[in-house]
């Protein structure tokens, strides 16, 4: 069991004051406090794993025991791990015929490199692209053989006038790995020209929150490197302006041998959710529970592969409005709740969520393993970023995920002069969307999305506390009527209209929403397969695991987009699923 900190240096007087004369009613002061605290520089951006973000979590973990909430888990917390960074072990090398080559100077293994060693000749395969469009046909392997050998690619695109940005587009370096890794190469280097870096300095060795490597050593290479072993008279200018000219391939082998170990390590970090449990007084429908969360995580001094707006400035980013403001509103109804306990029906689970900035990962791990006895879930409310209110406007997403939620939601905002803008789709950027995949019911709650969101400019003076008090009077009305009704709302599908932002590119989609934290499985899992789309059409079902698409391998969420870049609408193609211990061909009809 983790000893709580409690509250220490300059946030001790604003702890006392948050501790001092709670009301049963949710009130600005308090909620001003609760805010104070989370989202005080002292708490560094509450990053999951660090010093700030356990302060965080042990400040809600008090505030819920003195509420008088029944504590869960291990003293209120359910820890789990997460990966906050990888580093370069002790066994990174690459040399070129019987040239050392120094780590950080001349290369640098990228953060989803395997750990692995390859001696091989090199292939340059231009940039790396296997294009088929209606507009491009440009396939920089044709008639090479990268077989166990290095495919040396070229990082970017080249710059050609016209619609052919769209078509480079999906083009990243994982997408490239993934191209060389279905030809056969047996690790990448990337290197960049002129054109995509003007100086010749090496990428940042950056973990980017994702999960899984590509199966091959990947490393970037300073081009001045690389230039020592071109054939004589070419060059990497050169290449670069035969590409914008003639957009076509320009392959060739380098006949020197290259070899590298490669030697990558994630950083894990203890972090946790923080729960509190309201029992309701019904005997009958007491063990039916309705979940309230907020997640209190943030993005620390932000930084390259952040999340940050502003990547290149390292500044605390205190997120007053995400989501300290989905917190205190969350505390405060908590508290109201209490008070009022012998007057509902159902329970009321509040939980305090980690790590949802680095893709949900706490509603997840609890979606995945919740403690014993909390099981029955019929409902969850989330709160997220509710601190920026204007004219009374409110989103609230996930209207149409149990029949009946419109109504309550629209009736309602009457009393609290609200204006609804209402989504009702149970899949979005948020905690709400990991219980949406498990067939539960959701209501997600936010203001008005703003200039200062992931960046260090999101202070406590910017919120609108009395708009925040709104928020929390209406979702204790929505929670009070759904804990007392004799009958549950039913669950129904209610699926995106628009696909995520890692889709939009993509012509054709299988209709199902991908669990995109999973690490511990190889493939990608189904979160949720949506009704009448390709992949229910074919068969798939909730939590099979998609292994391969078209004969070619699936092994976490990232290949599962490259694949499905590759489709084209009205295709037939095969994919091979998992489901428990049996593995089944699906044939679906993009």
């Amino acid at each position: 069991m983790r000893i709580p900190l409690r509250c220490m240096s300059a946030v001790v007087l604003v702890c006392t004051l948050a501790f001092a004369g709670q009301e049963p009613d949710v009130t600005v002061g308090e909620l001003y406090d609760h805010v104070s605290f989370l989202a005080a520089d002292d708490l560094e951006g509450r990053f999951p794993g660090t010093r700030g973000g356990n302060l965080a979590a042990d400040y809600i973990r008090d505030q819920f025991e003195k509420i008088g909430l029944k504590l869960y888990g291990d003293n209120g917390y359910q820890m789990f791990q997460v990966t906050t960074s990888t580093t370069l072990g002790d066994k990174n090398s690459l040399q070129i015929d019987q040239k050392e080559l120094v780590l950080n100077q001349d290369f640098v293994p990228l953060s989803f490199s395997a750990n692995t060693t390859l001696s091989e000749k090199g292939v340059f395969v231009g940039y790396g692209f296997d294009i088929d469009h209606d507009s491009l046909r440009w396939n920089d392997y044709e008639d090479m053989d990268v077989s166990g050998k290095w495919a040396v690619i070229l990082n970017g695109a080249p710059d050609i006038e016209g619609d052919f940005n769209a078509v480079f587009d999906i083009y990243d370096q994982r997408k490239k790995a993934l191209i060389a890794r279905d030809f056969g190469a047996g690790g990448v280097i990337f290197v960049s020209g002129e054109q995509y870096q003007s100086d010749d300095e090496l990428l940042a060795h950056l973990y980017d929150r994702s999960v899984g490597n590509e199966g091959l050593a990947i490393i970037h290479m300073k081009r001045s490197i690389l230039e020592q072993i071109l054939p004589d008279s070419v060059t990497l200018a050169g290449l670069e302006d035969y590409f914008q000219q003639k957009k076509s391939p320009h392959s060739f082998t380098l006949h020197h041998r290259i070899t590298a170990e490669t030697d990558v390590q994630k950083n894990l970090s203890d972090t946790q959710n923080v729960l509190g449990f309201l029992p309701g007084f019904d005997a009958a429908l007491k063990n039916q529970i309705i979940v309230i969360g907020a997640h209190y995580d943030h993005l620390g001094y932000g930084g390259p592969g952040s999340g940050s707006r502003v990547p290149d400035t390292l500044a605390i980013h205190n997120g007053a409005d995400d989501n300290a403001s989905g917190v205190a509103a969350m505390l405060e109804i908590a508290e109201k709740l209490y008070a009022e306990r012998t007057a509902l029906k159902r329970s009321v689970l509040f939980i305090a969520f980690a790590a949802e900035e680095m893709g949900l990962l706490g509603s997840k791990y609890y979606t995945q393993n919740p403690p014993a006895g909390l099981a029955d879930m019929q409902y969850m409310i989330n709160l997220d970023m509710i601190g920026r209110m204007t004219d009374s406007s409110l989103a609230v997403a996930g209207t149409g995920t149990a029949e009946g939620f419109q109504e309550i939601v629209e009736k309602k905002a009457q009393s609290f002069h609200i204006h609804p803008n209402l989504s009702p789709e149970g899949y979005g950027p948020s905690d709400y969307s990991a219980f949406y995949a498990t067939n539960i019911p959701v209501l997600s709650f936010m203001t008005d999305i703003h200039q200062d969101y992931h960046t260090p400019e999101d202070d406590i003076g910017n919120l609108n506390f009395p708009g925040i008090k709104i928020v929390s009077d209406y979702v204790i009305d929505i929670v009070k009527e759904l804990a007392n009704r004799e009958n549950v709302l039913a669950f129904q599908e209610a699926g995106p209209q628009s696909q995520p932002s890692v889709r939009r590119r993509f012509k054709v989609t299988l209709g199902i929403m991908p669990d995109i934290a999973a690490s511990d499985v190889d493939g990608m899992r189904a979160d949720v397969v949506i009704k009448d789309r390709p992949a229910f059409l074919a068969g798939m079902q909730n939590g099979d695991i998609i292994v391969a698409m078209d004969g070619k391998p699936v092994h976490n969420i990232y290949e599962y987009m490259h694949r499905l870049s590759d489709f084209k609408p009205g295709q037939n193609i095969c994919v091979k699923v998992k489901r428990g211990e049996n593995f089944y061909d699906l044939d679906v009809k993009l």
